[in-house]
């Protein structure tokens, strides 16, 4: 078999083998078989069952004719139940069931006591080792003997090969009622050892025989069937590689029909990968220069709304300062002036035009671009320093607020825009005073919602006595000049930490509280981001609600 199917072609398996195609064929030569093994199994078993039927009918003949009191075993049980299930018992009823009980003892007694002491001279050589006689179904009597009569001989069974010749025969005595039955059992052993022996070698001997005819027609029959079940695989196999041989060539012309269409496939999926490419590199290029284009368009919009708040800003200053500039000159042109106030009111008109020169710079700076920024060397602690100046007097009598600066001796230098970074700076400063503004209103309103008339009134005098802070800090850490604007005002929750930087966010729009310091317009912050992009500048934020805000501005140290 296994050369047959190593010659398939790679990749097959020959085909199961289809045994039931072949039962037709070989089912003469089977039955000739089984009929040849049942008729000699049936003449060994019926041979070696005629013995031991033959002496189990002697036994039962002894048992059924044996005659001690002029009746037999079968008689005397018969009478006893007959006794025992009479209708109309006598006074002397158990007196005579003891007495009919003692009669079946003696029988047994008397039937088995020869074939104790005449071992091995009675015909059949009988030993018989227990008599019994049950009985079911009797009415139970007080004071009534156990319904079982037994004999058990003396002499001890039989051990080893011997106990496999011990019999049990039961018989069932014809009864007169038919809700009692009575059995007989005997165990006995036939002690015929000639007439065994003989058994047990003719036994043998067709045990002989049978093997002698059952193993050659065995092999004889097995030899043909697979001799024949090869010949029909043969040619089943044959028969199969020719048509697989066919298929396989017919497969391999399919398997090079589908990878010509893979790889025209193939090709049109490459093609199509690249036209996808091509369109997601286009589609990124757009979305890019969109993004650039919002990005200007932002930019314009803040320098345009910044442009429309410092021409606002322009307008009101002048128009305040006109009014001063004549009253000015009409006192320094009257004779009623003299030398001490004339110097005064000159004084005062050097301070208007430095505040017009002021304002001139701050238009500036504020209308020019950030990317068309001056760069020079700024020291940042100094500019930190004169921002302090500037606002501290006016944080203390107007805002109620105390502006500090920590900033080194040293000079920290910088470089960037004196203007732009000024701006940045003080728009910070602003924001910081926004803050505080906010907290105080807070604390205000929570001392109005005590229920305790006097503890609402020290807790609102407490939030009006309450002073921001502003403190500005600089330091150097390693290539980095660090600024620090930090304020005790309102903080900021984490969405408005993450929107504060963009353009017209604010949470301080339509505010009275705000109202005369343009607050609310969402261009500060936003202003001093685009600032310290062109910068090349860092900014972090840390803030929380009620805890205050840090600014942290990290700008790259100029070295030499």
């Amino acid at each position: 078999m296994n050369s047959t199917t190593s010659a398939l072609p790679p990749g097959t398996e020959a085909p199961p083998l289809a045994i039931w195609r072949y039962i037709g064929r070989l089912a003469p030569l089977a039955f000739l078989w089984v009929g040849l093994a049942g008729l000699l199994g049936w003449l060994l078993y019926s041979r070696a069952g005629w013995s031991e039927a033959s002496d189990q009918g002697n036994m039962r003949e002894w048992i059924d004719n044996t005659r001690i009191f002029r009746k037999t075993l079968s008689e005397l049980v018969r009478e006893y139940v007959d006794l025992q299930a009479g209708t109309n018992p006598g006074p002397d009823q158990s007196t005579r069931l003891r007495n009919k009980r003692e009669e079946i003892e003696e029988q047994i007694r008397a039937m088995t006591e020869p074939s104790r002491i005449y071992s091995a001279q009675l015909p059949l050589f009988p030993e018989v080792y227990k008599i019994e006689v049950d009985f079911y179904g009797l009415p139970n009597t007080p004071g009534q003997e156990s319904s079982t009569i037994r004999w058990e001989s003396p002499k001890p069974k039989p051990g080893g090969h011997a106990r496999a010749q011990l019999r049990t025969i039961t018989i069932e005595p014809a009864l007169n009622h038919s809700d009692i039955n009575a059995v007989i059992r005997m165990e006995y052993r036939l002690h015929t050892f000639n007439r065994i022996q003989k058994q047990q070698d003719e036994y043998r001997y067709w045990q002989t025989i049978a093997a002698l005819v059952l193993i050659p027609t065995t092999l004889f029959a097995g030899g043909f069937a697979i001799r024949f079940l090869r010949r029909e695989r043969k040619r089943e196999l044959d028969r199969w590689r020719a048509a697989v041989d066919a298929e396989h060539r017919e497969r391999e012309l399919l398997a090079a029909r589908v990878k010509q269409q893979e790889a025209e496939r193939a090709t049109e999926d490459l093609g199509r990968r690249v036209l996808e490419q091509q369109l997601a590199s286009a589609k990124l290029e757009s979305r890019a220069s969109e993004a650039e284009k919002s990005a200007l368009e932002l930019k314009s919009q803040l320098y345009a709304s910044i442009g429309i708040m410092a021409g606002s800003y322009a307008h009101n200053i002048k128009n305040l300062l006109v009014r001063p500039n004549d009253l000015l000159v009409r006192c320094l042109e009257s004779n009623g002036v003299d030398h001490e106030q004339k110097g005064m009111l000159l004084q005062v008109r050097s301070t208007l035009g430095t505040v017009t020169e002021r304002l001139q710079q701050i238009l500036r700076t504020v209308r020019r671009d950030p990317s068309n920024s001056e760069i020079t060397r700024v020291d940042l602690a100094e500019l930190v320093r004169e921002s302090q100046q500037t606002w501290a007097e006016t944080g203390r009598d107007k805002w109620k607020l105390l502006a500090t600066a920590e900033v080194p001796s040293t000079p920290t230098w910088v470089r960037g825009d004196h203007s732009h970074l000024q701006q940045a700076i003080e728009n910070l400063v602003f924001n910081a005073r926004d803050a505080t503004f906010e907290m105080r209103n807070y604390l205000r309103d929570e001392a109005k919602r005590e229920s305790d008339s006097a503890l609402r009134r020290q807790r609102l005098l407490d939030a009006a006595s309450w002073k921001g802070e502003v403190h500005l800090r600089v330091s150097e850490d390693g290539d980095w000049a660090v600024l620090e604007v930090s304020d005790n005002g309102i903080g900021m929750t984490d969405e408005v930490r993450r929107n504060c930087l963009t353009t017209h966010f604010s949470t301080k729009r339509d505010n009275a509280l705000y109202e005369g310091y343009s607050a609310g317009m969402g261009l500060g912050l936003s202003f001093v981001a685009v600032i310290l992009e062109h910068h090349h500048a860092a900014l972090e934020i840390e803030s929380a609600p009620l805890r205050g805000t840090i600014f942290r501005i990290r700008i790259p140290a100029a070295r030499g």
